[in-house]
């Protein structure tokens, strides 16, 4: 059993390894491969993995916890409450629309009301991850049209609790006995809730700072998985589902200055056990219902599409975004998230939907997934039409502003402080940077971000270098620095550029490819370092 459990592991981690590096290598979402990669080693392809392990299953769901714990820990009252009539109106309105015709398709093809509805709120969800990481990447994240579909996305993710407490009611015999578990549940879960908000106070104020205090990341960790774990077994002792659990542990660890540190270091903890999470949601897809029930599956893909399209497109068209944004935004919203297999994976597990069900609509939902990246680079062509600068202009900046911006290359360091810095004399800052973990502090602070390699040519057009007053390149390889000058000079003649280099003997190439200002670290280094000498050991008379 143990030797058997390993076998499976260690397959499904060099499988989610390698689906890394071939998605890396050819430009799609890594979430996207793991699910592919899942389906091919699962029984219905090439049967890697063949039978059912519980011990398995228990790391999903483990996978499961961790996530609904960074949704807990990244949870901001204020930013929802920011958001206001986008996330109210948009979020509930693009919900309804899905939810709402595909129930009614469902039990008009005599499925009982129950699975239905249940289906039909989990095909719901559009991914967060993906759509997030999509805008960010083309700098749409900190505009209209992208604060509208992630204020949306912001409301799914909050839904995703409620829908979690309604599946044991759908299990209910009877009204009177669907009545009394609703109450028991409500008063349950004030208590819950009461009870979370006073181990948030006393863990912020006291447990933290004395952790902190010892300077160790292991005790962090540890008292981490600890708080998670006792959450977790707290909610499900008192009849709540564990995902609520997982979901309060991350609220406990939210909005305090070590909120960024507990997510830094539990990020390899959770992206592991994701990988599992996802590669094993593909184990249980089954390509053959492809070619076995074609009209069924393809047909009812299309329909899902479609219909979660145009939902997409009524809810940004509420929040008084134009229509070619909406439709381009609503086609990049037309898929089934990952949350979807949190709900439908739990009404398994109530005996609420079948497996057969489960199984179709896992496969579904996959198929909607892997069509994601094409559905996205469609609906951006919509949303980089020039006519739409306009509108940006007109809701948040002016087009004054819009001439007055200023591109960051490095989020290292150096780069923080100068975006900073820059940021206050009243530029519009955008910061670019290859990890998405060092640009999460500036797009939580509203800078418009871009995670991409600066050294190519496209993630400078995504930044709009072409319309910047200002460039500052604070990368740390010397090679990348001469590569970015070198194109953004060429896209941009007039604007300032500022490079910081490591060796003096780069200062020169920088200058002669047209470089405004060059700061290097070498004769920085040796200055200062003389500067110190001389301070200490003062020149013999």
């Amino acid at each position: 059993m143990l030797l058997q459990l390993i076998y499976d592991l260690l397959i499904i981690l060099t499988a989610g390894l390698l689906a890394g590096l071939i998605c890396r290598k050819i430009g799609i979402s890594v979430l996207v491969g793991y699910l592919i990669v899942g389906t091919l080693i699962g029984a219905s392809s090439f049967g890697l993995i063949t039978e059912k392990q519980h011990e398995i299953e228990y790391f999903v769901e483990t996978g499961v916890f961790l996530l609904l714990f960074s949704i807990g820990l990244e949870f901001s009252l204020e930013e929802l409450l920011s958001l206001g009539r986008n996330l109210a109106i948009g979020g509930s309105v693009q919900m309804i629309l899905v939810a709402v015709p595909v129930a009614v398709v469902l039990m008009a093809a005599d499925m009982d009301w129950q699975p239905a509805l249940l289906i039909g709120a989990a095909t719901s969800f559009s991914s967060t991850v993906l759509v997030f990481k999509s805008l960010s990447e083309s700098g749409q994240s900190a505009l209209p049209l992208g604060r509208r579909a992630i204020g949306i996305l912001l409301f799914q993710d909050a839904a995703l609790i409620p829908l979690l407490l309604l599946v044991p009611l759908l299990t209910g015999s009877s009204t009177e006995a669907t009545a009394s578990v609703f109450l028991q549940t409500a008063i349950t879960s004030l208590l819950f809730v009461g009870a979370v908000v006073v181990i948030r106070r006393f863990i912020a104020s006291w447990a933290i700072p004395l952790l902190a205090n010892h300077r160790s990341p292991d005790l962090v960790v540890l008292f981490t998985l600890v708080i998670l774990g006792s959450v977790t077994l707290a909610a499900y002792s008192v009849q709540l589902p564990p995902a609520i659990g997982a979901f309060a542990a991350g609220l406990i660890f939210s909005g305090n200055r070590w909120t960024r540190q507990v997510d830094a270091l539990i990020l390899p903890l959770r992206e592991s056990f994701a990988v599992i999470f996802f590669i094993s949601l593909g184990l249980l897809a089954d390509p053959s219902l492809l070619w076995k029930n074609p009209l069924l599956m393809f047909g009812g893909l299309a329909v899902l599409i479609g219909v979660k399209a145009l939902a997409a497109f009524v809810a940004l068209r509420l929040t008084r975004l134009s229509w070619k944004s909406s439709m381009g935004m609503g086609i990049g919203l037309a898929h089934v998230g990952e949350f979807a297999f949190v709900l439908v994976l739990l009404g398994l597990e109530a005996d609420v939907i079948t497996d057969q069900q489960y199984v179709q609509l896992v496969t579904l939902a996959l198929g909607s997934l892997i069509l994601t990246p094409l559905l996205l680079r469609l609906g951006m062509r919509w949303l980089q039409d020039p006519t739409d600068l306009s509108e940006y202009a007109s809701a948040d900046q002016s087009l004054q502003e819009i001439g007055q911006q200023a591109i960051v290359i490095g989020a290292g360091p150096t780069g923080r402080q100068v975006a900073s810095r820059i940021e206050m004399t009243g530029y519009d800052v955008c910061v670019v940077d290859l990890s998405p973990i060092n640009l999460h502090p500036f797009s939580q602070q509203g800078f418009r971000t871009i995670a991409g390699d600066a050294t190519q040519p496209d993630i400078l057009d995504h930044a709009h270098l072409s319309d910047a007053a200002m460039v500052v390149v604070c990368v740390p390889n010397d090679e990348d620095a001469i590569s970015i000058t070198k194109n953004a000079r060429k896209k941009n003649p007039h604007c300032l550029l500022f490079v910081r280099c490591r060796y003096q003997v780069t200062v020169t190439r920088l200058a002669t490819l047209g470089a405004n200002g060059i700061v290097s670290e070498e004769a920085q280094a040796s200055e200062a370092l003389v500067k110190k000498i001389i301070r200490s050991f003062p020149p013999k008379a």
